[in-house]
């Protein structure tokens, strides 16, 4: 499903193999479709037990970057599999999906280095901003020998810019696109989820706007990273889950010039 109107750019990305550790089948299965229309992941196992888990990892664990973890399992606690997964397979990062909202298993998991921790029901939004984040996470250190701290602390985004004197400190760098984004492109973009009376999918603001699916979707995601559009789950007409993009911010302080 990823082959169409890619650029040279795009089909250079690295794709990072996930395993999905949920008991829910219906879960899962959501899970799996979400992973799968996103850019850059592919869902390599789906296990529903920790018997399963540790069978996908004992074979299959070098193709695993990502593992989806929840935190209750039939015949083991989720922590337990994350403590293993920790000490035997440390180039793979965990992220918590799961309805446990305790702070003690919350507190454990963060002890444990989770990437990521997702309470259920996972917004599509939310899920979209953690795959971005390990994207840019694992670029980065992939490409440097070494850092310096300005450039971790930015890499992280564990320092959030100073106010500026008089006003939020959102207020100026938030007018800035991205490299890759532009302003022509990004009005066709809003335009297009504008005029719709009903979330659209990534193609369908494509063919409005007359560009190729992949290039809609990513300005759709930099305008949910904003928070101008928001993304949730759907069903296609062939019954599988998609995600759907709505406006539900002002997009005029990212459209106008300068």
């Amino acid at each position: 499903m990823r082959h169409d109107g890619h650029d040279a750019g795009e089909r250079s990305l690295p794709e990072y193999g996930i395993l999905i550790i949920e008991d829910d089948f219906r879960i899962a299965e959501i899970h799996r479709a979400f992973m799968e229309q996103s850019e850059g992941f592919r869902v390599v196992g789906m296990a529903r037990s920790g018997a399963e888990a540790r069978e996908w990892l004992a074979r299959h664990a070098a193709q695993i970057q990502l593992v989806l973890l929840d935190a209750y399992l039939p015949d083991v606690e989720g922590l337990e599999l994350l403590w293993l997964l920790r000490r035997d397979h440390l180039h793979i990062d965990v992220v918590m999906v799961t309805a446990a909202r305790e702070v003690e298993t919350i507190s454990e998991a963060l002890r444990g280095g989770v990437f990521d921790y997702l309470i259920k029901p996972a917004e599509a939004a939310r899920m979209g901003q953690m795959l971005a984040r390990f994207r840019r996470e694992r670029a980065a250190l992939a490409a440097r020998g070494e850092m310096s701290q300005e450039e971790l602390d930015r890499v992280l985004a564990r320092v959030q810019p100073e106010a500026a004197p008089g006003g939020p400190a959102a207020e100026g760098p938030r007018r800035q696109l991205p490299k890759g984004i532009d302003r022509l492109t990004l009005r066709a973009v809003v335009a297009a989820v504008e005029e719709a009376r009903a979330p659209l999918a990534a193609m369908q603001v494509a063919k409005a706007m007359g560009a190729s699916r992949s290039t809609a979707r990513r300005y759709l995601e930099f305008l949910v990273s904003v928070k101008v559009v928001s993304a949730e789950l759907g069903y296609g007409d062939v019954g599988r889950p998609e995600r759907r993009y709505r406006l539900v911010g002002d997009a005029t302080p990212w459209c106008e010039e300068g």
